[in-house]
Parts: C-alpha cells; structure tokens; sequence
C-alpha cells in the first residue's frame, strides 16, 4: 500500500464515530522500515489562528482495519 492510498480514506473513531480527518503524513521507523504511525490534520472546528489543522498522532497499534474507503482506529476521548 502507498502512502497516497492512506491519504485519501478517511479516519473515524470506532469509539465515537467521529470523522477524525485523512492520513496528511506517516511516522517510519528508518530501521525497521515498518509504519509506527499515521500523522492527522485535525476536524475543521480545530482550526488555528493561522488557518492551518492541529496534527495528532494516530500510533499503528491503534488501527483497528483499513478499508477500502475508511481506517477504523481505537481512540478515546483523551487520545484525540
């Protein structure tokens, strides 16, 4: 799978439903060469004083499936 395939699924918390927004970066681990997380821009209600979305990290353990057009993760309130 691409890096551009994760970009353009969206990602919800199975916990609440919510829409957390689409995958804009991934964290590699250069020695391993495995993912260890997915970097998400924030919902449009986060936006900051320069128009641009809060980034939260999404750790790999915490992807529950990946679809065809949705990454289910296992976040809670706290996490997000």
């Amino acid at each position: 799978m691409r890096i551009s395939d994760l970009q353009s699924k969206d990602i919800v918390n199975m916990h609440t439903g919510k829409r957390l927004g689409h995958a804009g970066d991934v964290d590699i681990n250069v020695e391993t060469g495995q993912v260890d997380a997915i970097i998400v821009g924030g919902a449009a209600k986060m936006m900051t004083l320069f128009n641009r979305e809060q980034e939260f990290v999404v750790p790999w353990t915490q992807i529950v499936k990946i679809g065809s057009d949705v990454i289910l993760v296992n976040l809670y309130e706290g996490d997000e």
